[in-house]
């Protein structure tokens, strides 16, 4: 199946754009998400036994394989409070029935996250929204204020296209976005209504380099599946937090992800493997030094020639 997303309108501020996606039958055709693929970047963060971040490794400290294939390491950097490379968050959050009593403490601390972090030149956020539909509350910016309002705008209703919120805003919204690309979820995780499964929203994230972060908000009454936010979040190189539906759990849970973004190593290689046939490639990284933990994304999917 061939999917395809159209924006409806254009917008003012204030206004939620729907992103009105329909789907047709197209064969059996499978949908590329990357033309090429030149320098893969990987990105790690490194803890010791105890939990706390290791910031003194070189690049002799690490080991690159690409499906058990050892890879040449060309590209080095660590990064330091975030003051090299641009940051794109695109908070989405779920918005249906299921999660309505939780809502307001979710708008509280997203507002704090967006307004602690978006603190220097090159950080930029946006807010999206799913139910029944997925809607884009705010395209990126640097005004944590005017994301706040988009945040506010934000009403429980409807079924949950939890899949399709992911697919689109990797599709539409972060691919074109330089250096870190973080895609941020607040939900239940129970997908009722996506027409993109969940495989297919991970390989989308996988393709285009996007972090996924996972915050688990339950209410009472209804059903969760944190495995799929966990999925998402392992696959991509993200974690994922469980805020047991309570505001301090869950400020603590963006104030991690925010200490994670200051604290990764930038690998980055030229694949051993030239051959374009839209594989999936497994990374591993190994460490010289024992006793560490490194986390980073599974793999990623090979460039795919045009028939």
């Amino acid at each position: 199946m061939k999917v395809r997303i159209r924006r409806s309108v254009s917008i003012v501020f204030g206004t939620a754009l729907v992103l009105t996606g329909f789907w047709t039958a197209a064969g059996q055709q499978r949908p590329s998400f990357r033309a090429k693929v030149d320098v893969v970047d990987v990105s790690c963060i490194v803890r010791d036994r105890r939990g706390r971040y290791v910031e003194d490794l070189t690049r002799h400290d690490f080991q690159v394989y690409e499906d058990g294939v050892r890879q040449e390491l060309l590209f080095f950097h660590r990064e330091q409070a975030r003051t090299e490379r641009s940051l794109s968050v695109a908070l989405v959050m779920d918005s249906s029935a299921s999660v309505k009593d939780k809502l307001a403490f979710e708008q509280q601390a997203a507002i704090e996250f967006f307004g602690e972090i978006l603190t220097r030149q090159g950080e930029s956020g946006a807010v999206v929204q799913f139910d029944s539909d997925v809607r884009l509350l705010h395209d990126f910016s640097t005004d944590p204020s005017k994301l706040a309002e988009a945040i506010m705008e934000v009403r429980a209703e409807g079924a949950t296209r939890l899949y399709d919120a992911i697919w689109v805003t990797v599709r539409d919204l972060l691919r074109h976005r330089d250096g870190l690309r973080i895609l941020l979820v607040l939900s239940d995780g129970a997908d009722t209504r996506s027409a993109v499964s969940w495989e297919r929203a991970i390989r989308a994230a996988q393709s285009h380099d996007v972090v996924i972060y996972g915050i688990g908000v339950k209410s009472s009454g209804f059903d969760a599946d944190f495995d799929k936010l966990k999925s998402f979040a392992r696959a991509t190189g993200g974690r994922f937090v469980n805020s047991k539906a309570n505001l301090k759990r869950l400020r603590q849970a963006f104030n991690g992800i925010r200490r994670d973004l200051g604290n990764q190593y930038s690998l980055g290689y030229v694949s051993s493997n030239s051959e374009t046939d839209g594989s999936f490639r497994k990374i591993r990284v190994s460490l010289a030094r024992s006793g560490l933990k490194v986390r980073h994304r599974e793999g990623y999917y090979a460039a795919e020639s045009n028939p």
